[in-house]
């Protein structure tokens, strides 16, 4: 779960969205192996483990903006686009990666306040 809130401030990174959550995901799995071997805490030891013996994974970014846009710019990041991106960029992983919001979780558990 990649979490991004733009509520109160625009995106400045130079990379694109899709981009920058894809390789924390590879990033954060290539990171499990060592850590279920090399981890000194025990709880990491044991999360790494349980992350390894996954029979699937699942991406999810939640990304919240504002509210009101303007009438020429409905949506400053377009959440369809960036799902399609990270669909392409992570099949391996998860061929259905989500982009979620508070005004539609698609029946995801959380919630954002």
């Amino acid at each position: 779960i990649e979490v991004k809130d733009y509520r109160q401030s625009q995106r400045t990174k130079p990379i694109d969205l899709a981009d920058e959550v894809a390789q924390k995901a590879f990033d954060t799995l290539a990171a499990m192996l060592p850590a279920q071997v090399h981890a000194s805490d025990l709880n990491e030891r044991h999360f790494a483990k349980e992350v390894n013996k996954a029979s699937q994974l699942r991406i999810v970014l939640h990304l919240e903006q504002p509210k009101k846009h303007s009438r020429l710019f409905p949506c400053a990041i377009e959440p369809a686009d960036v799902q399609q991106k990270l669909r392409q960029k992570i099949k391996p992983i998860d061929p259905h990666p989500q982009v979620v919001e508070s005004r539609a979780m698609n029946g995801l558990a959380w919630q954002v306040h």
